[in-house]
């Protein structure tokens, strides 16, 4: 008795992907199947796009952000862990900080040190007062504060700065103050008389403006060559803090280690992450739960996958007989129509992964053009901290978009394929 062979094919043959491209074309009778591959890759390109800008802005604000931190402020700030002075006080001040800052230094992975003296004051001009924070430095150590000497924007001379004094351009508005005007600044601590405390008043000239993007930072921060702080604070002779810059900043527990063992353990560290964990840890929550959000709209997108492919094996059914009947085996048919809906899904993320990296790569121009639309107003440096809308594309935040989209399309597409293989193809020609 001879036996019957079955031919077989190999996967994704040529016919297979000619049949779905028929399908997918689909005639003017068929226009609600159109309507629906329509909607569908519309959903994904948009969903995808989404994606693509939110994960974006967020990389771009965790990275401005953590920049101007590093940019602007001390890596590890080093103080006096305290001591009872003679008049029986503690203090915290340090005495010995050019040794301190020289030890510091020779530690491994460190770039720099710097002697600061620092303090909280009353700043007036032109009939205008404000809070502001002084730190005195030395200025070849302002000159190496990368968002200080190199700013969004500035005015004035930093090379001047020995001559006055240098001011955050939130300061310099809510003082109305220019380069060249003179600003006065009131500390209660000031000189000590039979009578009290009298404030301490002194008057300096501005001679630098700066803009680091920073809001909590230009509207509160000032500078003063390190040896007229001194002066002013009452601090001759001694520093409040050495700040260190390190060659990596993220890799703050060795530099811990090395700082310690350079300074002796009479010595507390303060590090930018100690400063600013909580926001971070904010951002990190953030960005989680805005992927997860951002996840389920490139379901929701994916699932219209669903709808039209089940209205093309319904409006098929009398073909997928037919082809039963021909030979094309179950495996055929599942092909046939998981080529239909997964095109969809890489057209649309291809189509989402273009107009997403569009967006994001020219965000300001579109930004600026919605702020004159909604009459400006639309982002608050002083909620959001920084002074623009920023925009990162990494390499890891659009392969993981891309594979979100193309995955979830790819399954969902699974289940209506697997309907239309498992179709009776008798029951399919009953009524033809």
């Amino acid at each position: 008795m001879s036996q019957i062979t079955r031919a077989t094919t190999a996967p994704f043959a040529g016919f297979e992907w000619m049949i779905a491209w028929r399908y997918l074309r689909a005639k003017r009778a068929e226009g609600g199947v159109s309507v629906m591959t329509w909607i569908s890759l519309i959903g994904i390109t948009l969903a995808v796009a989404a994606l693509i800008i939110t994960l974006a802005v967020r990389s771009g604000f965790r990275y401005e952000f953590v920049d101007t931190i590093l940019g602007a402020n001390a890596h590890v700030q080093v103080y006096n862990a305290g001591r009872v002075t003679d008049q029986g006080t503690f203090a915290q001040t340090i005495d010995n900080y050019e040794e301190l800052a020289a030890k510091l230094a020779a530690a491994p992975g460190v770039v720099r040190t710097a002697p600061l003296v620092k303090g909280q004051v009353l700043a007036s001009a032109q009939n205008s007062n404000a809070g502001v924070q002084v730190f005195g430095i030395r200025p070849e150590d302002l000159k190496n504060i990368r968002r200080v000497a190199n700013p969004e924007e500035f005015a004035g001379d930093i090379n001047r700065f020995s001559e006055g004094i240098a001011i955050g351009a939130g300061v310099a508005r809510e003082l109305r103050v220019r380069v060249g005007d003179t600003i006065k600044l009131i500390s209660p601590n000031g000189v000590k008389t039979a009578f009290g405390t009298s404030p301490r008043v002194a008057a300096y000239e501005v001679v630098y403006i700066f803009q680091v993007g920073r809001f909590d930072i230009d509207s509160v921060r000032s500078y003063l060559p390190f040896e007229q702080a001194q002066g002013y604070f009452n601090r001759e002779g001694y520093a409040d803090e050495i700040e260190v810059i390190l060659e990596d900043p993220e890799d703050l527990e060795r530099a811990e280690i090395a700082l310690l063992g350079a300074a002796g353990q009479e010595v507390l560290l303060w590090t930018w992450q100690d400063s600013n964990g909580g926001f971070l840890n904010a951002l990190q929550m953030e960005d989680n739960v805005m992927f997860l959000i951002l996840a389920i709209l490139v379901l929701i997108a994916s699932m219209n996958i669903v709808s039209g492919l089940i209205m093309l094996v319904k409006n098929k059914g009398r073909d997928i007989g037919i082809l039963r009947t021909m030979g094309l085996s179950e495996g055929s048919i599942l092909r046939v129509f998981f080529i239909c809906g997964a095109s969809t899904g890489v057209v649309g993320t291809i189509a989402g992964l273009i107009l997403g990296c569009l967006f994001a790569i020219y965000i300001d121009p579109i930004f600026d053009l919605v702020n004159y639309i909604a009459g400006g107003g639309v982002w608050d440096p002083s909620v959001r901290l920084i002074s623009s809308l920023p925009a990162r594309l990494e390499m890891g935040d659009v392969l993981s978009a891309i594979s979100l989209s193309l995955f979830l399309s790819f399954v969902v597409t699974i289940f209506p394929a697997r309907r239309a293989a498992r179709m009776n193809p008798v029951e399919a020609l009953r009524y033809e």
